[in-house]
């Protein structure tokens, strides 16, 4: 006699041990919210983290058919016992901490002569300080638990040398810097480590940047003529997280940029 085929819908749930819990930064717009999106499809549960309350809730309402797989937390990155604690209570609560995406940042074209010491620090507290405290606290309980996947951040203005990028290209060029180092040195720990390098994507904090001079630029540069989207710069994010996809990727920067970094003389009339 033949054993009934077990119906899918009806297995058990996950034991905590294969559950798969991810954090990503800055989750509750642009890039950060298409990613909370895709690693939900890709069944993982998320931990989004960001400091803007009115974003915080408008994410809930978009995603409350997922409430059981998401969960969001006001955090700002740059605070380091606030970081710490609440990476402690996501891995004790809803984990183990198995992927994270360091979508936090902000962003500025402002010309070098303008450039304050100010702006250069904030850049720097939470766009890269903010990246490393999340970073160290996740890969502290990823360790305990056999590793996993971080995906930080960065942009193409980390990589090349656009106008205006002086705070913030540095700032992501630190970024890229500090994710190799982080693959060298948590490899030992069967955690991996690589950067994203966005070029030119529609998320709200572009459209704060983007003048429509600087719009055309980017047009006149960019061999695919156009912007990117957040979803795009997601499903990258989430291919680098998966050991099923990834295993063997670490300490790589993944531009995603249209062409845009590996373009000399464009064609500006197609």
């Amino acid at each position: 006699m033949k054993t009934p085929a077990k119906n899918p819908a009806k297995s058990p749930n996950k034991s905590s041990a294969e559950r798969r819990t991810a954090i990503v930064t800055g989750a509750a717009s642009g890039i950060g919210l298409a990613t909370v999106v895709v690693l939900l499809r890709e069944g993982w549960r998320v931990a989004g983290f960001d400091r803007d309350a009115g974003a915080i809730a408008k994410a809930k309402a978009q995603l409350a058919a997922h409430k059981a797989n998401v969960r969001f937390y006001a955090l700002d990155v740059t605070d380091e016992a606030a970081t710490a604690a609440l990476v402690g209570e996501v891995a004790k609560n809803f984990g183990p901490i198995k992927g994270v995406v360091t979508s936090a940042g902000i962003g500025a074209d402002v010309p070098f002569f303008e450039t304050t010491a100010a702006l250069f620090r904030r850049m720097n507290d939470i766009n890269v300080i903010g990246t490393f405290l999340t970073v160290q606290a996740a890969a502290l309980a990823m360790r305990e638990t056999g590793g996993g996947a971080i995906v930080t951040v960065a942009s193409v203005s980390g990589l090349t040398g656009n106008r205006g990028r002086s705070a913030y290209g540095a700032s992501k060029g630190a970024v890229v810097n500090l994710t190799r180092i982080m693959a060298v040195e948590l490899a030992r720990h069967r955690i991996r480590v690589n950067s994203i390098a966005p070029g030119p994507i529609e998320t709200p904090m572009v459209a704060e940047v983007h003048t429509p001079d600087v719009r055309a630029q980017w047009y006149d540069t960019v061999p695919l003529k156009r912007y990117g989207t957040p979803e795009e710069i997601a499903e990258a994010a989430a291919f680098l997280l998966d050991e099923k996809c990834a295993s063997y990727i670490t300490g790589q920067v993944l531009a995603i940029d249209g062409g845009f970094s590996a373009a000399g003389l464009v064609d500006r009339d197609a």
